[in-house]
């Protein structure tokens, strides 16, 4: 029996995927880690896992991929958990740290500031607490489970799945499950089985993960949208030429 390594994002919002896999005899097929977004992507590229829950962006830099899920980490409107902070408007941002913890929304907010909003501010790499620096006129992009705390702290708050819509009237996908190589199709369908057995048990996950002054359940499943359904695979064709088009984009920095 083939034992895979399953490399799955550790926020809140793939819970119900981890307590799917966790909770199924499919667990014993495999060696499930947990990690950003980043590490997820590093580990799917240098063949240290099979599998990933990964930022899409990664897709067409792996030599070999294939979709191997019904499911995603997507959203259509408002995700809550990728955030552009800020004490100014758009139109008075100079400057922005960037969280890099995943590639995908850094992408998807040089998208939308060069091909929506018509902003040009200065990119810069967020170091350990960059959260701090975020004042006057240089916003922050944060995000996952960090955003809890954070997005009622500054005046102005644009959440990029919103964003995105506003744009393109299209839901965004930030992640979804892929491998670096041919997995047989038996094992794909109980892959999926399982992580649809997850999301069949949501409020049960929702009440294993309080969080204060935070809606668990409602996140789950008001702002996650998991179906990888044909209007989330236009989208997701639809960031990437776009993202492919922008001036400083470069295949395989680090900051994934």
């Amino acid at each position: 029996m083939s034992m895979y390594k399953v490399s799955c994002v550790s926020y809140l919002n793939s819970q119900p995927f981890i307590y799917g896999l966790k909770n199924s005899s499919i667990i014993c097929e495999i060696q499930l880690s947990l990690d950003v977004p980043s590490v997820c992507a590093d580990k799917l590229i240098n063949g240290n896992a099979d599998i990933g829950l990964v930022p899409v962006i990664v897709i067409p830099e792996l030599k070999e991929s294939h979709i191997i899920s019904d499911y995603c980490i997507g959203a259509d409107g408002k995700v809550e958990t990728v955030l552009l902070l800020s004490d100014v408007p758009l139109e008075k941002i100079k400057s922005v740290l960037l969280d890099n913890q995943s590639r995908t929304s850094v992408l998807l907010l040089k998208v939308l500031a060069e091909k929506f909003w018509k902003i040009s501010p200065q990119w810069i790499e967020g170091k350990t607490d960059f959260e701090k620096n975020i004042s006057e006129n240089t916003a922050g992009l944060v995000i996952g489970d960090r955003t809890f705390s954070l997005k009622n702290k500054f005046e102005y708050v644009y959440d990029l799945s919103e964003e995105w819509k506003k744009f393109t009237s299209l839901p965004f996908v930030f992640a979804c499950w892929a491998s670096n190589k041919k997995i047989p199709d038996e094992f794909v369908s109980r892959f999926n089985n399982a992580l649809e057995s997850g999301l069949k048990n949501i409020p049960l996950v929702a009440a294993q993960h309080p969080s204060n002054g935070f809606d668990a359940l409602d996140y789950l499943t008001k702002k996650i949208s998991y179906n990888f359904d044909d209007r989330k695979k236009m989208a997701m064709r639809l960031f990437l030429q776009l993202s492919g088009e922008l001036p400083s984009f470069e295949k395989g920095t680090s900051s994934r």
